[in-house]
């Protein structure tokens, strides 16, 4: 690290009792590190396919939702075949997930299309949006929920009101929700909801593995995202990580079709 300091002209980390932190032309440099770090771990990569193995990590960010409910699956359908090649998991919401893409610290990203879309993408499947009400809610036993009727309600909306699939969606059809509630990630909203305390509007694979009571109606008029995969570069990507966007492709796009 000293003798690259040295050739670059500046110091890149300060050291002191309490440990060592980038400096801020450090800081500056990391995504170049990272990806020049992802190269190396692609050329490593490259030459243990040539002598006929399959070594290295792939890294995915994905929706909290889609780590619990699709990847278990993919997983270990891939780690069966290359037991070798470690899948590590980043989970949180979407601009979370862009972030790990941004910083070279995710191979791949599972979230929603949305605009502008700089990556590669690779479309799964379509999810549909849901309203979520506490069971005493006036509208509990309707067969849809008229989504403007969020403008009149205690809206509780996770990722402390940055969840971006439900204000892309609110911007479309020009809604601002009445009072609202912030939280932090989806299982505090959702028990908010349980005690009366509001309602929201989720996808529906989020509130798969959560049990709590409360009502999920479609809305009306009917939304869905459009999940998928994305990744900087296909092409460029390592031989690992490629493998698993056609394992993730070819069972996702499955479970999808159903039997």
């Amino acid at each position: 690290m000293a003798a690259l300091e040295q050739e670059l002209g500046f110091p890149l980390l300060v050291r002191s009792n309490r440990g060592v932190r980038p400096t801020a032309d450090g800081a500056q440099l990391l995504p170049a590190v990272r990806d020049y770090l992802l190269q190396e771990e692609r050329l490593y990569q490259e030459a243990a396919e040539t002598r006929g193995l399959m070594r290295g990590t792939v890294t995915v960010a994905a929706y909290t939702s889609v780590t619990a409910n699709w990847l278990p699956e993919v997983i270990r359908a891939f780690r069966g075949d290359y037991p070798n090649v470690e899948v590590d998991l980043l989970g949180g919401f979407r601009r979370l997930a862009v972030q790990y893409l941004e910083e070279k610290r995710a191979d791949l990203a599972i979230f929603s299309y949305q605009e502008p879309m700089p990556y590669d993408w690779i479309p799964l499947a379509e999810v549909p949006m849901v309203a979520v009400l506490p069971k005493d809610h006036p509208l509990a036993g309707a067969a849809v929920y008229p989504l403007a009727r969020c403008s009149q309600e205690t809206f509780i909306m996770p990722d402390q009101g940055h969840e971006d699939d439900v204000v892309v969606l609110f911007e479309k059809n020009g809604i601002r929700p009445g009072r609202h509630y912030f939280t932090p990630e989806t299982f505090t909203a959702l028990t908010l909801i349980e005690q009366g305390l509001g309602m929201s509007v989720m996808n529906e694979l989020v509130t798969r593995k959560w049990v709590c009571d409360v009502v999920k109606l479609p809305l009306d008029p009917p939304a869905s995202i459009t999940m998928g995969v994305a990744i900087p570069s296909l092409d460029r990507a390592s031989p690992a990580v490629k493998r698993f966007v056609k394992y993730a492709v070819r069972l996702l796009t499955k479970k999808q079709e159903g039997p």
